[in-house]
């Protein structure tokens, strides 16, 4: 249910959606239908999309393309550790800024399927009082996330909208 009033802000867990998308169809998301399904006829607050740098050259042209829909793209270097494991996620950074921006925000739309959110969730939903929405690939989302939050998009179901397929 959209409200043309409702403020909106989405967040997008960009590492989620782009191995969910690799892992279950070999496709790329469309993050630009993302955003729209996201939005709907509501008012865009604020777009954050959060992306990890490994230093691939295609990157800078995919963090150029969020930033024409109307992402702000925030960017976090992979950390490699001493023994070569690799770490790079945003869960913090995203539920800081959606703690934050929340008194701003009538609806928070977090796009990822991780089940690391559901506190961030209850929170934003019990204590800043929120609706919360995400949209992700059901087949690879939480089912916890998917029930705490108002409502849940996936992405599954309209496969054709959200991907690209190569």
């Amino acid at each position: 249910m959209h409200f043309k009033d409702q403020r909106v802000g989405v967040f997008v867990d960009v590492q989620n959606m782009y191995y969910s998308a690799k892992n279950l169809y070999n496709a790329k998301v469309n993050f630009a239908q993302i955003l729209k399904a996201a939005v709907g006829n509501r008012s865009l607050i604020r777009a954050i999309a959060y992306v990890i740098k490994a230093d691939v050259k295609e990157e800078q042209n995919f963090f150029d393309a969020l930033e024409k829909i109307g992402f702000e793209v925030r960017a976090k270097d992979l950390q490699i550790f001493a023994g070569g494991a690799k770490k790079g996620d945003w869960d913090i950074g995203l539920a800081m800024d959606t703690i934050e921006l929340a008194p701003k925000l009538d609806t928070i739309v977090i796009v990822s399927g991780d089940g690391d959110y559901v506190p961030l969730v209850q929170h934003l939903r019990h204590a800043l009082g929120c609706r919360i929405e995400a949209i992700a690939f059901g087949k690879s989302s939480s089912s916890m996330l998917r029930q705490e939050c108002d409502s849940f998009i996936d992405m599954d179901i309209d496969r054709r909208r959200y991907l690209i397929f190569k």
